[in-house]
């Protein structure tokens, strides 16, 4: 005898069970996924290896494509006719520190150390290999150009790259004062040059202050010459509460520019100590760039939304404020979005576990030394990867 809707009761109880399936696979995976996040902190997984995926921004336009490792269109290296025009001199300055050095002792344990290619770090050589490469990237990319490291009057670093000079400023560099820190080195460092009676008829020194943990992959002298009515330049990216990024800063090198770029920065300083002594180890700069620049009455800030470089005054100074996306690019760490490198990138902001990464793509470097597009794949195929330092 047949049921009436005795199909239809049946392809029911199917559909039912094909859904309580698919529920019973969606919880299994979710329940690895958590036990795995148990295990390691609730922190994705940090290699101690280059980790090769897909290379991000493939079919997009104006980004940076590969077949493999290989990148499809090749930027040749500067030329060294091409660098630094007459009579004006590029100088990078960096704030660096190392710590733990009364802790050292002459066995280190194995956890601690860092292996890229043949060469095995400790925890003082890992930091300064950082600030090796950074100095071997400027050495590749602006040869003519010279480095100033500031740091405290007692640090003594075992050596110096040959393109840098070591300035012993007092204060507090401890990691939970360094940013802080950081910004009155700046300070103390312009000081220097307005008291030191430095300019010479027709010859100019310009600065460009970044963090030691960047690679610069193009010349960058252009910018003084592009943009002639800035005093100083940040850069920015569409980002709501933190659009301005410290790891980059330009200062033009004539009297008024280093004279307008010190009275900024004393007052990002003094907002910093005022509100955001809270975040004195990380982002207290740049929340008091934030507050400094957004404080302005007729500042729009809807132009932090479109990557393109404008000028503004901002107390007093002319500020020329670039996008993070050409000239502070940092490769994303874990999930999220990724559209890719741009074809334009000039500087790479190698920012917290990225450090390995730093110095991977130094080492994939050496052995294709023709120009800088290979190790751009190699660090858009590793970029998403969390390292161990």
């Amino acid at each position: 005898m047949a049921y009436p809707g005795k199909g239809k009761w049946k392809w029911k109880c199917m559909r039912y069970l094909a859904l309580i399936f698919i529920m019973t696979l969606l919880f299994s995976g979710f329940e690895l996924s958590r036990i795995g996040n148990s295990k390691s902190g609730g922190r994705q997984q940090k290699f101690h290896y280059l980790a090769l995926g897909p290379a991000a921004g493939q079919g997009l336009p104006n980004r940076i494509q590969c077949q493999g490792l290989n990148a499809i269109k090749k930027r040749p290296l500067p030329s060294l006719s091409g660098l630094t025009l007459v009579n004006r001199k590029i100088s990078f300055v960096s704030v660096f520190a190392i710590y733990n050095q009364s802790l050292q002792t002459s066995v280190q344990r194995a956890s601690t150390n860092v292996t890229v290619g043949n060469t095995t770090f400790d925890k003082i050589g890992r930091s300064m290999e950082i600030l090796n490469v950074f100095a071997n990237f400027i050495k590749v990319s602006m040869p003519k150009s010279n480095i100033f490291i500031l740091t405290d009057a007692t640090s003594n670093f075992p050596a110096v790259p040959s393109n840098a000079a070591v300035m012993h400023i007092p204060g507090n560099y401890s990691r939970n004062n360094l940013m802080l820190q950081r910004i009155k080195s700046y300070i103390d460092f312009l000081e220097a040059r307005l008291s030191g009676n430095i300019w010479k008829q027709n010859q100019v020194e310009h600065f460009i202050f970044t963090d030691s943990d960047i690679a610069v992959v193009d010349d960058l002298s252009h910018i003084y010459e592009d943009y002639r009515d800035f005093h100083i330049a940040l850069t920015f990216r569409n980002n709501k509460h933190q659009p301005l990024n410290s790891g980059v800063i330009f200062v033009r090198g004539t009297v008024e520019g280093v004279s307008k770029a010190k009275a900024f920065l004393e007052e990002v300083l003094e907002a910093y100590k005022s509100m955001f002594m809270k975040a004195a180890r990380m982002l207290g700069d740049q929340l008091a760039l934030n507050w400094i620049v957004k404080s302005q009455p007729l500042f729009d800030v809807k132009r932090f939304r479109a990557p393109k470089a404008f000028v503004a005054e901002v107390h007093r100074t002319r500020v020329l404020f670039l996008p993070c996306s050409i000239f502070n690019w940092t490769p994303p760490e874990g999930a999220g979005q990724f559209h890719g490198m741009p074809e334009d990138v000039k500087v790479i902001h190698f920012k917290g576990s990225r450090k390995r990464l730093m110095l991977e793509s130094w080492n994939f470097f050496k052995s294709h030394p023709v120009d800088f597009s290979d190790m751009m794949c190699l660090i858009l195929k590793s970029g998403r990867t969390k390292y161990d330092f």
